[in-house]
């Protein structure tokens, strides 16, 4: 179905924006890994509204019940509920954008679709939705971390033209978290932040690039042809809000080396083969080879902005719309941990399935 994601680590989100609260089902987590609030909570805190001056003032505090599947401390191999409930809607902000669509959002898309939608707030379209994917993709990074030694980090690369200079083979998780902004290069952070707020102050918005490391993924995880690892992921990232392109290792730059100059030389050291480049974002033929994944993910600059615009109503007459309520002016500080959790999902079903293939 539509709303759930994986084959053997397997989630299901649910909820709305300004419904009762928004959750996920995890069905395949190996039992008797040790697990409580206390392991999913710092990367909802990540995600959550109100956290600094440059993402929405919305103030939720996002704190997670595991509601099934964990017992003494351990799971127990049996689905994982979770949900966290909704606080601060305000669904009133949103009245005229209840026979309205809003240009860029899903509005008329979901109203295409179904003949029907949830105008608060935007409902499933809403990045709230993405609260059950950060909460399962900390119980995946658990594994990856405890279970194979993996670890899945992610930053703003990229903030409209300013880009960071960063190297994903180094970075880490103290260096992305010392700002507001998630950026590891701390003179680039400033400049960042301060686009961020002049935007914001103009009522406008924007976007950037957001960077994702796997580091410590053996040799042999994926799938050839159909779910190759890098399909999956491309998948996983472009399914979240507001994303709009998806390029793993050289990506689109990789198209100005030649054959030679890209290709990545195979070496031996210490008993293991390692690369003396890393072209190839650590996967090849769908199948990763041992090396660092690392990939980009591009986000649109908000939908909502503070002025009026052109669009049509239910009725399909001509009208216009001005943005109201309370939305982020950059989505980038917001996305890390989601291209973190989707990230983790991913490498997990796949270990998992590689496991079950090749012992």
């Amino acid at each position: 179905m539509a709303n759930s994601f994986g084959s053997l680590f397997r989630i299901s989100t649910w909820g709305e924006s300004h419904g009762g609260g928004v959750g996920v089902v995890v069905d395949g987590c190996p039992p008797r890994l040790p697990l409580s609030e206390a392991d999913i909570q710092p990367d909802l805190d990540r995600r959550r509204p109100g956290q600094s001056r440059i993402v929405t003032p919305r103030k939720e505090g996002d704190r997670v019940q595991i509601l099934s599947g964990v017992f003494n401390g351990k799971t127990l191999g049996t689905p994982i509920a979770m949900w966290v409930k909704n606080e601060d809607a305000r669904s009133e902000a949103y009245s005229e954008m209840k026979d309205k669509f809003r240009p860029s959002h899903a509005d008329y898309t979901y109203f295409a679709k179904f003949g029907i939608r949830a105008w608060p707030g935007g409902g499933r379209s809403s990045a709230r939705e993405t609260i059950g994917r950060v909460a399962a993709g900390a119980i995946a990074k658990k594994i990856l971390r405890t279970k194979f030694g993996v670890e899945v980090l992610a930053y703003v690369k990229q903030v409209q033209r300013l880009m960071a200079d960063v190297d994903p083979e180094r970075v880490k998780f103290k260096q992305i978290e010392s700002n507001i902004v998630r950026c590891p290069d701390s003179a680039m952070a400033e400049k960042m932040i301060r686009l961020i707020e002049k935007t914001r102050k103009q009522g406008d918005t924007v976007g950037g690039i957001v960077e994702g490391v796997a580091r410590g993924v053996p040799p042999g995880w994926g799938e050839p042809v159909f779910d190759r690892l890098e399909a999956d992921l491309g998948k996983a990232m472009l399914s979240l809000p507001a994303s709009k392109a998806f390029e793993i290792g050289s990506g689109f730059g990789g198209i100005l080396l030649t054959g030679r100059q890209h290709n990545d030389a195979f070496r031996a050291r210490r008993g293991k083969v390692i690369t003396t480049s890393n072209y190839s974002g650590g996967i090849q033929g769908g199948i990763s080879n041992g090396q660092t994944i690392y990939f980009r993910v591009a986000f649109k600059p908000v939908a909502t902005v503070m002025h009026k615009q052109d669009t049509v109503n239910e009725g399909f007459h001509n009208t216009t719309i001005t943005g109201r309520g309370r939305h982020d002016p950059c989505v980038l500080p917001r996305a890390v941990p989601m291209v973190e959790a989707m990230t983790a999902l991913v490498l997990v079903d796949h270990a998992l399935r590689h496991k079950a293939q090749c012992g």
